[in-house]
């Protein structure tokens, strides 16, 4: 079969990271309340040690169950890995290639790589890893994967029953298990071939890193890393008194004063804004019994003026304290992302919006109505997560002025999975890879507990530009499908559109740094609360 060298395909022009933690169950960590445990601090004097403060603590450290989904996964290696530009470069594979009618990956592995307990890296654990995770079905989606076999000790075949425009994005965050130490307690005791070997998990409390010797890439200069758990008011507090090194916080806190650190506001396409459930209140349900549909925002116009009448730039320079910018879909500045889904802040329009589908103030309380019903609606978001409150108070109080009224309620996230199908939610996405758009809006995923999509949105035109664009073998011809979706010129998923979601920000993400302690070239942050942050730990040194 001929093959072609990857670069002239869609998969390099296009590289970015994969899609973080599924809708976003950020800022609500708690964990442990101190800084340290076993008294190991955060000396500023180890110059070989660091203390990393983050809000939620993973649920796996097995790949093929999503660990490292969005991220590099530290323990193990990664097939190829994405660079500070959002470039991909090999890790465990020397070489790769794919045929011409895109369906067979072909991938020769680094003949120097093992894994901790010292035996090599070969081409059947790479293929048991993928098989793995396709039959996990997690977070991990290989549901397009045939098979993936090892054709001799250096040499792995993969194949795909159709072209899959997203293959390498997938690769790049699912690390290699060890096919002879697997079992079902690997997530919690896992052995890699990454920079970094698994030492210790105290559930709740704290996760210990130490570098790996024996890796390829050269030992870390960091040699040993206790991650701990913290909300963000004990990160800061610990951050105050000294206790950590690093400390993942929040826009609202950004602003803080701690003596001897300093803030870096990395950015991120991590973005906030809501779902507007699409259909009405018919008594229909999802499988599991929750309600669907909403009767006031499953009106177009009510969807539309919701997101004309919000002042993005307003709510990133005040409720953001500047750590962040406007967000008009999920993947503003991407090459796939279409230049018309921004749109400007016009409440005269919204207004009219509202005016013209026959919306008023009949009775002068401020709300408009039609055939009997108020336009308003609950916004949920998850109870403790300080950003999402804030930049959903300062929406509805926006939205206020023309007429419409949101009221903002903090849950725990059983409840959000509860309601999501019925009232706005409040949620937290981001990633650099198209497969977000591709999951956000398919018509198969509508009010699927995932939270990709439970507003319900459902079109056959947006589902054939979404197939296109994953079956696309080049760069132009995938961009342009996935473009389309968001807007083909009268039609898509973008704000001027059906408006299914409101963007508003996309966040920085505020990390408290130590003096003297470097972080690296972080690359682009997907979402996740602390996670994205060591995905180059491997890069950190203590500078002075």
């Amino acid at each position: 079969m001929k093959r072609r060298r990857i670069g002239a395909l869609l998969l390099a022009a296009a590289a970015g990271l994969a899609l973080a933690a599924c809708a976003g169950k950020t800022g609500e960590g708690g964990g442990a309340q101190h800084a340290a445990a076993d008294g190991e601090g955060a000396d500023a004097g180890a110059r070989d040690s660091v203390v990393i403060a983050i809000g939620e603590e993973p649920e796996t450290l097995d790949p093929t169950k999503g660990w490292g989904h969005g991220n590099s996964p530290i323990v193990q290696s990664t097939l190829v890995r994405y660079t500070a530009e959002l470039a991909f470069e090999n890790d465990l594979a020397a070489d790769y290639s794919l045929s011409e009618d895109g369906l067979t990956w072909t991938f020769t592995l680094r003949d120097d790589a093992y894994f901790t307990d010292g035996e090599q890296v070969t081409a059947s654990d790479v293929a048991f890893t993928l098989e793995t995770a396709k039959a996990a079905q997690g977070s991990v989606d290989l549901t397009y994967m045939e098979s993936a076999r090892a054709q001799d000790e250096r040499t792995v075949v993969i194949t795909l029953t159709r072209p899959t425009s997203i293959f390498l994005n997938t690769l790049a965050s699912v690390g290699i298990v060890p096919e002879h130490a697997y079992g079902e307690d690997y997530g919690r005791s896992p052995i890699g071939s990454g920079p970094y070997r698994f030492v210790e998990w105290r559930p709740q409390e704290q996760i210990v890193f130490e570098a790996n010797e024996d890796y390829y890439g050269g030992t870390p200069a960091i040699r040993r890393v206790t991650i701990v758990f913290m909300s963000e008011d004990a990160a800061l507090a610990a951050v105050q008194a000294g206790q950590v090194d690093v400390a993942y916080s929040t826009a609202t806190l950004g602003t803080a004063e701690a003596e001897g650190y300093h803030v870096e506001a990395i950015p991120s396409a991590d973005n906030r804004g809501f779902t507007l459930p699409m259909s009405p209140d018919t008594g229909e349900t999802t499988q599991n019994g929750a309600p669907i549909g909403n009767n006031v925002t499953c009106h177009r116009e009510i969807r539309q003026a919701v997101a004309y009448a919000i002042d993005r730039q307003l709510v990133a320079d005040t409720v953001l304290n500047g750590f962040g910018r406007p967000a008009y879909s999920e993947n503003d500045g991407m090459p796939w992302n279409s230049p018309d889904t921004a749109i400007e802040t016009d409440v005269e329009y919204a207004k009219q919006l509202l005016a013209d589908a026959g919306w008023a103030d009949t009775d002068g309380d401020g709300i408009v109505e039609k055939d009997g019903l108020k336009a308003e609606f609950s916004c949920l978001y998850p109870a403790g997560d300080s950003v999402r409150q804030a930049v959903a108070m300062a929406a509805a109080q926006q939205v206020q002025e023309i007429g419409i009224r949101i009221q903002v309620e903090g849950v725990s996230w059983d409840e959000i999975t509860r309601r999501m199908f019925s009232e706005a939610v409040m949620m937290g996405w981001g990633s650099s890879s198209p497969n977000e758009t591709y999951y956000l809006y398919r018509s198969a995923g509508a009010f699927l507990e995932d939270f990709y999509n439970p507003e319900g949105y459902q079109s056959e035109k947006t589902d054939a530009y979404l197939e296109a664009a994953m079956e696309s073998l080049t760069a132009q011809e995938a961009n342009e499908n996935w473009k389309k979706v968001q807007w083909d010129g009268t039609e898509g998923t973008g704000m001027q559109g059906a408006c299914p979601w409101v963007w508003i920000v996309n966040l920085d993400h505020v990390t408290f740094v130590r003096d003297g302690l470097s972080i690296g070239d972080q690359p682009l942050h997907g979402h996740g609360h602390g996670l994205p942050l060591i995905q180059n730990l491997q890069e950190w040194s203590w500078t002075e």
